[in-house]
């Protein structure tokens, strides 16, 4: 499972538009909130073996594993090339770069060769988190991917099915903020739970290979 949320405007107020994603379905979910009880409400009860998301706490621990969006991190790093360490961003560049690597050659690479890359990769991250800097920059990005290290290579213990991205979700939401952009939100709350529906319908159908259209106009049909 994965998940993520953007701000949305509802009856003139603050609320989010969640999504939830596996490999079967799609969920929109809109709110007033950004609690972890949304997504309580959602799963059920239910708690999937992998989860993937940012390093939102409310989207924290509604997994067995968890695999934090690297995507998210590699900005951090870019941050810290451009005007923090240059010599530790410059590592955690590299390293970037090297688990990104792996993660595209995983479908084909040897047991033995995964297990030696993960090796190497955890031994330099850990090497890294140690580095020594007085940068009010670098400093708290160190520590926030210290935070996250145990959630860093997961996606390495199952193979394509746990991206090592939460992209997937970005781009289930891209429309919604299209939509808020254009819009300025939805007056009603009807309004965003529906818009919230057809988005679920229209993302779990195309999973399966259907347009928007082919979906739309089965629905009306049946």
């Amino acid at each position: 499972m994965a998940s993520d949320e953007t701000g949305m405007r509802i009856e003139g107020v603050n609320g989010q538009q969640w999504v939830f994603r596996s490999e079967r379905a799609v969920v929109h979910r809109a709110s007033f909130s950004r609690a972890a009880a949304v997504v309580t409400d959602v799963m059920n009860g239910t708690k999937p073996r992998y989860w993937t998301s940012d390093r939102y706490s409310a989207q924290q621990g509604h997994g067995e594993k968890h695999q934090t969006c690297l995507a998210h991190l590699a900005r951090d790093v870019a941050r810290v090339l451009e005007v923090g360490d240059e010599r530790i961003g410059l590592a955690l560049k590299i390293w970037m770069t090297n688990v990104f690597a792996l993660a595209h050659s995983l479908p084909d690479a040897a047991a033995s060769t995964i297990a030696r890359k993960l090796r190497d990769l955890e031994k330099r991250i850990d090497a890294i988190l140690k580095e020594k800097t007085t940068c009010d920059v670098t400093a708290p990005i160190l520590r926030k991917i210290g935070n996250a290290r145990h959630q860093l290579l997961v996606f390495v213990q199952a193979p394509g099915l746990v991206e090592p991205t939460n992209n997937a979700c970005e781009r289930a939401l891209r429309p919604s903020v299209i939509t808020r952009k254009v819009t300025n939100g939805f007056r009603a709350f009807w309004a965003a739970e529906d818009d919230a529906t057809i988005r679920t319908v229209i993302d779990t159908a195309r999973l399966s290979g259907s347009t928007p259209y082919q979906t739309i106009a089965k629905t009306l049909t049946v």
